[in-house]
């Protein structure tokens, strides 16, 4: 994905702290704090323009969630969103997955939403898939005990490989379903990247992994 350079995203992410997690390292085990009660918190790695959260917050107003995105130019999108929508369970961060654990401690999340993530076809690059095991292990760390991780793509590779890494790290596969938009799977929540793989007759592979 080409990235449009926007200079000003930094400053109008800081101008919001109400929506963007300044220092999340502050509230490591104590996120319950950030949104005024106790319900469930739930993350996306990798949320882009936000929209899959905003459906899922709307959708869901008892549960938390966290949208984490690395780069400004692009998470500064899902803010304008939450600005116009206004949601009290809806935050960002724009933070680096890889340092998860120095903002959650474990049992702070209870599941991990993986949508559309960069594949890194090539067998050389594949650690650095979020699926990949280093990547479990991060997951592990912060999700309750028996925490679900929820992943959807459009790569039929990628899907294939998580699923083995799934397996090879132990997980229990809850669900799976290799054609999502014509299973009879209910509540199903489309992000940007899903709206336009779909209308091109892509298909979509989903699946539910359980930590034992």
């Amino acid at each position: 994905m080409r990235l449009r350079n926007k200079p000003w995203a930094k400053d109008k992410l800081e101008s919001y702290p109400q929506y963007v997690v300044a220092n999340p390292a502050d509230h490591k085990g104590k996120w319950h704090e950030v949104f005024g009660n106790n319900h469930p918190l739930h993350i996306e790695i990798g949320t882009g323009k936000g929209r899959f959260l905003l459906g899922m917050a709307k959708a869901n107003p008892d549960i938390n969630y966290i949208g984490i995105e690395l780069y400004e130019s692009v998470i500064v999108s899902a803010l304008d969103r939450l600005i116009e929508e206004e949601l009290p369970n809806f935050k960002l961060m724009n933070v680096n997955a890889v340092d998860l654990r120095d903002f959650f401690e474990k049992g702070d999340v209870d599941r991990v939403y993986l949508n559309f993530s960069d594949p890194w076809p090539k067998k050389r690059h594949e650690k650095r898939r979020l699926t990949y095991q280093s990547f479990l292990k991060i997951y592990e760390d912060i999700l309750v005990d028996k925490g679900e991780i929820h992943f959807k793509t459009d790569n039929q590779g990628l899907f294939e490989s998580s699923l083995m890494s799934y397996s090879e790290y132990g997980l229990i596969l809850k669900y799976i379903s290799l054609d999502l938009h014509n299973s009879d799977f209910e509540g199903n929540i489309m992000t940007e990247y899903e709206e336009k793989f779909s209308s091109r007759g892509s298909r979509i592979y989903r699946s539910e992994a359980q930590f034992r």
